[in-house]
């Protein structure tokens, strides 16, 4: 879950290298560092923490050839030591991804008189490429043999004593190319090289690429193209634009977005649900939430049974397929390691595969037999708002396609516009205090509340928990005592009054209530402390205005709390590893 990145051209590298760590440090902020080349020698600069303590020390100086990491930790402590890059023999690189046998090669190496500074998997690639290059000196070979010898995911950028070239090396962690007017970048997703350039070539696992002035990809000794691709959006999209920080922008951005999407997939055929007999929605994190609202929507509008997953769960679990089972995998950043592992494994089977996901030509895009983007755009903020929101609409869209008689989506950019100028920080200052949160709800707005708390964890470090509200009284409620803050939605008549019955227990002990509703709620005055009103449109979109209020509001408590909002500690945006 890190981010890599590598620039070969007639430029500075150096200010290359360090805007385009800037860009991926969504992907990891717990240390970074640049290798260059200069004078023939591998000169390394590396720091604890964020990108500007590694900028802040950097000598100044021109190079041409550099390469980059920013990390998250996942073998040894997020120090000085442990960042990248590392540097073996002949060999230094920066590594995204996990090697599973990295001690079975640290003992071989160590047989063989290595010694090791670090306590990195990643120090030990090094070593293994340095030993066997020593072997033939032949670098192309060492790489194509590492598939052989490595067990578990990288993408590699590889500098070698001597040679003015970066070579890169891919599988099972995203890795692209970028073509500039002067040269040539690598990098582990599209934001990193567009202050450079919007051209960039995807590449294949095994691939093995040898970059100076001329790019070379090899794959399996053979000598091979890759089509070469051009981002739409603007380098703007990357930016705040004004904005506080990304999750502000980001949700302000939801409006437009979903209006967009409408328009986008009004005409445009889709696949059509009401063919199979059952669904299986696989997802982690907050795609899985979503996965949960398209299993409500699935499930009440086309009486189609539909099973939502835990990726890291589904993959390890027994498998009931049919050949009228669609597997659906929900993915923003369309890298995501568990949810591809359960891809592949519906694939193997032969199930018909569908990927709702955001990045164009990503893994889970490429594996699918049918994709959907949700055209969110970039999302640089760690905790997603906007692709969220667009994975849920774009359930509620496929949904109503199949209906007779189907509802209009259009315009309802007019329904949030008034609830992202709501008051937020008058309720914020009433929860940002607080050390524990709870939502609760029932059908789809439980499933909505699992997002909502999640959104309140990630980013405010409120210990926050979700509850079906009919669980209360089977144990939860005994956490409930004078102020503690209990944030429910209601969109849902039929199961109003059970909702209301829940928020009367808590609110006997001496809860604080706040209620996001698009009920009316008046002669339920004495139940909540506070109200935010949504509009009253249809089941299929009224997901999409609940959230919205409760990303702001976890938006302002962590504003208060003075959290750092867009990089939330120990998370990391795209997780690429198991």
């Amino acid at each position: 879950m890190c981010g890599i990145i590598g620039y070969i051209g007639k430029k500075n590298s150096i200010p290359i290298i360090i805007e385009g760590l800037k860009n991926l440090e969504y992907r990891g902020y717990d240390s970074s560092g640049i290798a260059y080349l200069k004078d023939n020698k591998v000169s390394i600069v590396k720091e604890e923490g964020k990108i500007s303590k590694l900028e802040s020390i950097l000598p100044k100086g021109i190079s041409n050839i550099a390469i980059g990491h920013t990390r998250w930790a996942t073998h040894g402590a997020p120090n000085k030591i442990n960042a990248h890059p590392h540097k073996v023999g002949k060999i230094t690189l920066v590594h995204n991804g996990i090697i599973e046998n990295y001690q079975e090669l640290k003992k071989f190496l160590m047989e063989k008189g290595y010694t090791f500074k670090s306590d990195t998997d990643t120090e030990i690639v090094a070593g293994i490429i340095d030993y066997y290059y020593a072997l033939d000196e032949d670098i192309h070979v060492t790489l194509s043999h590492l598939k052989d010898i490595v067990k578990g995911s990288y993408a590699l950028a590889i500098l070698v004593d001597g040679i003015d070239k970066i070579y890169a090396v891919k599988y099972k962690s995203p890795l692209i190319i970028g073509i500039t007017k002067d040269g040539y970048m690598l990098a582990s997703d599209i934001p990193a090289i567009l202050s450079e350039t919007n051209k960039y070539i995807i590449l294949e696992d095994n691939d093995i690429c040898e970059i100076s002035d001329t790019l070379n990809i090899f794959n399996n000794y053979k000598k091979i193209k890759r089509e070469e691709l051009e981002y739409l959006d603007s380098y703007d999209s990357a930016l705040k634009n004004g904005y506080a920080h990304y999750m502000l922008k980001e949700i302000n951005e939801e409006p437009f977005l979903v209006d967009r999407l409408v328009g986008l997939l009004d005409k445009e055929k889709t696949i059509n649900l009401k063919k199979y007999s059952n669904i299986e929605i696989v997802a982690c994190g907050s795609a899985y939430h979503a996965g949960l609202v398209g299993k409500y929507l699935i499930e009440k509008y086309l009486n189609i049974k539909t099973d939502v997953y835990i990726a890291s769960e589904y993959r390890y679990s027994k498998m009931f397929y049919n050949k009228k089972t669609l597997f659906i995998s929900v993915s923003q950043s369309g890298e995501t390691a568990d949810t591809i592992a359960s891809l592949n494994l519906a694939k193997e089977h032969g199930i018909h595969t569908l990927g709702i996901v955001n990045t164009v030509k990503s893994t889970i895009a490429r594996l699918s037999d049918e994709v959907l983007y949700i055209n969110a755009g970039i999302e640089c903020a760690v905790a997603t708002t906007k692709a969220y929101s667009l994975q849920c609409l774009m359930f509620a869209i496929l949904v109503n396609k199949c209906l007779k008689k189907k509802y209009n989506l259009n315009n309802i950019s007019k329904h949030m516009e008034s609830l992202l100028t709501f008051d937020y920080k008058k309720i914020a200052n009433k929860l940002y205090k607080k050390e524990d949160i709870f939502f609760i709800g029932r059908q789809i707005d439980y499933a909505l509340t699992m997002e909502a708390s999640l959104k309140i964890k990630e980013i405010s470090y409120i210990h926050s928990e979700c509850y079906a509200a009919g669980e209360l009284k089977h144990g939860t409620i005994s956490l409930i005592e004078k102020d503690t803050p209990v944030i429910s939605i209601i969109t849902d008549n039929n199961i109003l009054d059970k909702t209301i019955s829940n928020l009367k227990e808590v609110k006997a002990r001496g809860a604080y209530v706040l209620i996001v509703s698009s009920i009316n709620l008046d002669k339920y005055d004495d139940l909540y402390d506070d109200v935010i009103y949504i509009d009253k449109i249809n089941d299929l979109v009224e997901p999409i205005l609940a959230i919205l209020p409760l990303q702001l509001l976890a938006y302002n408590v962590a504003l208060l709390r003075g959290c750092d909002i867009d990089k939330p500690r120990n998370l990391a945006k795209s997780v690429t590893v198991e």
